[in-house]
């Protein structure tokens, strides 16, 4: 299923894909108001709500309405660096010092932004874009093994992990870098984990105006979903609606020679197969 927030107008609602079109939830009758309720409440939730779609009459266009962000601001944004192993060898020649554990920091949730919002700038003068899976965190996650790991994740989007590389490295971690407002575009839609066999063999890829800047697999991860999961809640509990970015490949604009970073007008499009893609244009 593949499930979206959206507005006509009068505020966010939730819905879910039927084809091309979208059923609205809510006024089909759905007992949860919110894809963060719909996330905590486990397989039956999905299966009430795929007959409210088989069934339902009514369907809006796509075209008529705005999509959002397509889950409510989550608790955590939390991020892997380096988790690819040609992404850690950019990282090198910038003088990124490695590390023996996960590399993790955190989007502060402020950031996050709809699949097509436009991205500001701010004040950065080194706007940097990063392609990858997001994973959605469903049942909460605390002490769980790698084994167990899958049956905390509702379901999967995509993510532009939109990076300020002069704010980056102002300080040891890259939360200012990485948190800048409209700096976390994710969707377009939320699909659930039913739906993706294997999140570790995904091609994902960056284009921007049209350009191929990354192309790679989820297979070429570093620390699998699973591993970032089980290494994560042995410290802290992920919550329900927590959103977790699993890192980017090579290509980035900081590791070219010289660099290449995103100027005003430009588009980035940021796609993983067997999710979908977004498209955010910077503004200027």
């Amino acid at each position: 299923m593949r499930l979206v927030r959206f507005d006509m107008g009068n505020g966010a609602r939730i819905g879910a894909m039927k084809g091309d079109d979208v059923v609205d939830l809510v006024a089909a009758g759905s007992r949860w108001s919110t894809i963060r309720e719909i996330a905590g409440a486990g397989p039956e939730a999905l299966a009430a709500l795929r007959a409210l779609v088989e069934g339902a009459e009514r369907t809006l266009k796509l075209s008529d309405l705005t999509l959002l962000a397509p889950i409510e601001r989550p608790g955590k944004y939390l991020a892997i660096g380096m988790n690819y192993a040609k992404h850690l060898e950019e990282a090198d020649k910038l003088g990124v010092k490695r590390s023996a554990h996960q590399t993790w920091f955190n989007k502060q949730t402020t950031c996050i932004s709809g699949p097509y919002d436009v991205i500001e700038p701010g004040v950065t003068e080194k706007l940097d874009y990063e392609v990858e899976l997001a994973a959605v965190i469903g049942a909460p996650a605390k002490g769980v093994s790698e084994a167990d790991a899958r049956d905390h994740v509702f379901g999967y989007t995509v993510a532009n992990d939109v990076s300020a590389r002069d704010w980056q490295f102002h300080t040891p971690t890259f939360t200012m870098g990485k948190s800048f407002d409209t700096h976390g575009p994710i969707g377009p839609w939320i699909v659930t984990a039913d739906e993706i066999a294997d999140p570790h063999a995904l091609d994902l890829r960056c284009y921007v105006n049209g350009e191929l800047r990354q192309q790679n697999n989820t297979g070429q991860m570093v620390h699998s979903l699973w591993k970032q999961i089980a290494y994560l809640s042995q410290a802290f509990t992920l919550e329900t609606g927590d959103l977790i970015a699993t890192g980017t490949p090579e290509g980035v604009g900081v590791g070219m020679e010289p660099p290449r970073f995103l100027q005003a007008g430009d588009v980035v499009r940021c796609e993983v197969d067997g999710i979908g893609a977004i498209e955010n244009r910077v503004a200027g």
